[in-house]
């Protein structure tokens, strides 16, 4: 078995409005991303695909806050309870520097307090939706820990950006976070966590930075040019047992291939020696030349190839998706990367 593929019908329920250029317009992640990879997966016809196992709450709330996990449940059921006009539960309001914030009681506040970005609303079937992505990256997780090599969960919602606390960029519970937590209970000794996605996983590296048994290293666009701004630089490397387990990459917009590749070996390299018995990979794809909201430089051809190096770890993976907006090209360039890894 070339690469076990863990997937859902979940997604389906979970349509986001995002202001975006001063317009409240749909997002750019819908259900299409999802089926992309599906029709991808199938048309390649040498993975196997299951569906995933009921989600443990226990472990998004070893990750999450319970306050914050509570929240995303009954977000939108109180929004239509106080009778807004929007068909979306979003806030308008955030804390500004200097802030010291107190969690509000007001539905308003805490849609504040608990987002981070204004492209990222809560509909009707959000929380469902974030669940059944969470339970696929459980599901690869555990099959992983069972002896499988390698396993990818086909996210959507992704999660990279959701924070310990705080959902944003589309983002809300945070599969990979999930999934090396499962990881970890399962007895993993310590797991590495390797982010290709264009836009850097500021909730992963919130969830995991003060901690010396899950690794965070990011090849990302540098924040001062490009979303999440305020998270990513190089000089962040941890803090208290998890100072110096936090690994950014950042890069100018425009990085083409060969430049991306170098910052990969250089992400390896810092991976190999640290002792990590176990490999979760955040696959963004939106590093691909024609994405329509990112600005790396990567043509289809590098994705195989991606695959294959991130292979050479030798270390049981868990692979989850995260972003890449070219809908026509989505999902071949994901099993681009699935069977570079799985031929090698």
């Amino acid at each position: 078995m070339e690469m076990l593929v863990v997937r859902s019908d979940a997604h389906r329920h979970h349509h986001c409005l995002e202001l975006d250029g001063g317009a409240l317009v749909d997002s750019w992640d819908t259900p299409v991303r999802a089926e992309s990879v599906d029709r991808a997966v199938d048309a390649f016809g040498r993975f196997e695909c299951i569906g995933p196992d009921p989600l443990d709450r226990g472990l998004i709330e070893a990750v999450h806050t319970s306050d914050y996990v509570v929240f995303l449940e009954e977000a939108y059921d109180r929004w239509v309870g106080a009778g807004h006009a929007g068909p979306c539960a979003m806030g308008f309001g955030w804390p500004g520097r200097g802030a010291k914030p107190r969690r509000p009681h007001d539905l308003l506040g805490q849609l504040g307090y608990h987002s981070f970005a204004a492209d990222c609303s809560i509909g009707p079937g959000t929380w469902a939706a974030a669940v059944g992505s969470a339970a696929l990256a459980q599901t690869a997780a555990d099959r992983v820990a069972d002896g499988v090599r390698s396993a990818f969960a086909r996210c959507r919602p992704p999660g990279h950006h959701a924070m310990r606390d705080q959902f944003g960029g589309y983002c809300y519970l945070n599969n990979a976070a999930v999934a090396a937590q499962r990881l970890r209970r399962r007895g993993a000794g310590r797991v590495a966590i390797l982010d290709v996605d264009y836009h850097h996983g500021n909730g992963t590296q919130d969830i995991f930075y003060d901690r010396d048994d899950i690794l965070y290293c990011s090849i990302h666009c540098d924040p001062l040019a490009e979303f999440p701004f305020f998270f990513g630089h190089a000089e962040e490397t941890g803090t208290g047992e998890g100072t110096g387990r936090n690994f950014n990459l950042p890069l100018p917009r425009g990085t083409t291939t060969d430049a991306w590749f170098e910052a990969l070996e250089h992400a390896l390299e810092w991976i190999e020696p640290s002792g990590c018995d176990h490999l979760v990979v955040s696959l963004g794809v939106d590093t691909f030349e024609a994405d329509p909201i990112s600005h790396f430089r990567l043509g289809c051809d590098a994705f195989a190839p991606m695959g294959e190096r991130i292979a050479q770890l030798g270390l049981p993976t868990v692979f989850v998706l995260e972003g890449g907006y070219a809908s026509d090209e989505l999902g071949d360039n994901v099993v681009s990367v699935l069977h570079g890894f799985g031929s090698a």
